[in-house]
């Protein structure tokens, strides 16, 4: 039987629902558990909950844990395809990796991700314009679909369920094990530099331009500057280094990774305390400690890639209420909708901290993939703002009208309908899960309020 009772919700610690939690130690043991299902219930895989919103929860249901599914199976040090269960995190395959010159080849924000998790919502990074979304570089992948059959699953063999699979949010089954191919590096640190912008104008200039030159690039952005500060931002760019850059005591142990969190945040964080003057105080001293330009910084990876993994549960500090991510992506030749969204925000007084905003490059062919070629903005806002309803439905409307849609790893509030204006692929996925799964085992919290 499955587990105990549990009461769930996503990173952003909105919308909680209760599940019973089923943590099987093997894919034979999952395979019994999706047996057991009904479609009454329903049932949906969950890994290390850092979805922002509620797609791996199913009220009333069942959340299947891959936990117990964490062991990398083969990791060639020759070539850097490694085999390993889904519920493998990112920092894992970085620990295993790195002491042989390989990375993962694309990374989010966090590298707490499971790699089934990574495929589900074919994560993205800030490669994205040369190495494209996690999906890219998956060989092959086994799952069990919702009857409990094993299959495995390619580009090759099956294209359509993969490109289903591939950003589908674990709707279209329980991927067990996953093949990547991993990326060679020749340090653990990263050669970065840094521009300050003074508005949006001038950060989209150098974004663009910075694409040409470097394998990662983001800007940080100030979304409460208004006037001619809009939009203004930090850039960083950069590549990972070469055994040349580093510092003779770098040098010693070019491959060091040394993950974990320095500081935590307590559960009783007081609410209230992130608001617009607490945040426009943050942006304006960020800003302005930021050198206006700097060059061939040596970084760790944990301070370039994944900084707020340094702060055990960071996601504490937006209160009780929780706080909600908001990230579209709109074409190439859309940049007006990009500059009226800082508007938007700027004139609501909204605050978000973690304004990020890049380029994509072209995406894959998952049907419910997020990336397309274009500029990508994510926010961060503490679900108690004020506002906050009216100015989202405003940032869905402008990024319907310009051809974008919103990233389901993360959004908590769309309407179903306009969603559907966003994904042109969305009836197919329909239809494809329609026969995979016809009586509807699999679902989450999202898939039933988005009817996906």
């Amino acid at each position: 039987m499955p587990g105990r009772t549990v009461r769930l919700t996503g990173w952003g610690r909105v919308s909680p629902s209760s599940a019973e939690l089923a943590s099987p130690g093997s894919a034979a043991a999952a395979a019994e558990v999706l047996a057991r299902c009904t479609a009454g219930r329903g049932v949906i895989p969950r890994g290390l909950g850092r979805s922002y919103n509620n797609a791996a929860q199913c009220g009333g249901g069942v959340v299947i844990s891959t936990a117990g599914l964490n062991r990398i199976i083969d990791l060639d040090a020759a070539t850097g395809l490694v085999t390993c269960e889904a519920g493998v995190s990112l920092e894992q395959l970085m620990v295993a990796g790195l002491p042989a010159g390989w990375f993962v080849p694309v990374s989010p924000g966090t590298r707490q991700v499971t790699v089934g998790g990574a495929i589900a919502a074919d994560v993205h990074g800030k490669n994205h314009h040369v190495a494209g979304s996690f999906a890219r570089h998956v060989r092959s992948l086994q799952m069990l679909l919702p009857g409990g059959e094993a299959r495995t699953v390619t580009e090759q063999s099956d294209p359509s369920l993969f490109w289903a699979t591939a950003g589908g949010m674990g709707l279209t089954g329980l991927i067990t094990a996953a093949t990547v191919q991993l990326k060679p590096v020749a340090t653990s640190r990263v050669r970065v530099d840094t521009v300050r912008t003074a508005d949006i104008d001038q950060t989209m200039a150098v974004l663009a331009e910075h694409d040409q030159r470097y394998g990662y690039t983001v800007a940080w952005s100030d979304s409460l500057a208004r006037g001619a500060g809009l939009g203004r931002s930090v850039i960083t760019s950069g590549d990972f280094a070469e055994p040349a850059d580093l510092s003779p005591a770098d040098a010693k142990d070019p491959f060091a990774f040394r993950p974990g969190a320095r500081l935590g945040v307590p559960p009783g964080f007081p609410p209230g305390l992130i608001n617009r003057y607490t945040v426009a105080l943050a942006n304006a001293g960020y800003y302005g400690k930021a050198p206006r330009a700097r060059r061939r910084e040596i970084q760790a990876i944990g301070t370039f890639f994944h900084p707020l993994d340094g702060i055990r549960n960071w996601n504490r500090v937006y209160g009780p209420g929780g706080f909600r991510q908001y990230q579209y992506v709109v074409p190439f030749g859309a940049e007006a909708a990009v500059r009226r969204s800082f508007e938007l925000v700027s004139q609501a007084r909204a605050p978000s901290f973690v304004t990020v905003l890049k380029r994509f490059g072209a995406g894959d062919e998952g049907l419910l993939s997020f990336p397309m070629a274009g500029w990508t903005l994510a926010l961060d806002f503490p679900a108690r703002t004020p506002g906050l309803a009216g100015l989202l439905g405003s940032l869905d409307q402008l990024v319907v009208e310009a051809g974008g849609r919103v990233y389901l790893a993360k959004d908590s509030r769309v309407p179903s309908d306009v969603l559907a204006e966003m994904y042109p692929r969305l009836a197919e996925f329909r239809k494809l899960r329609a026969e995979l799964d016809p009586a509807g085992i699999l679902a989450s919290d999202l898939s039933r309020r988005l009817g996906l």
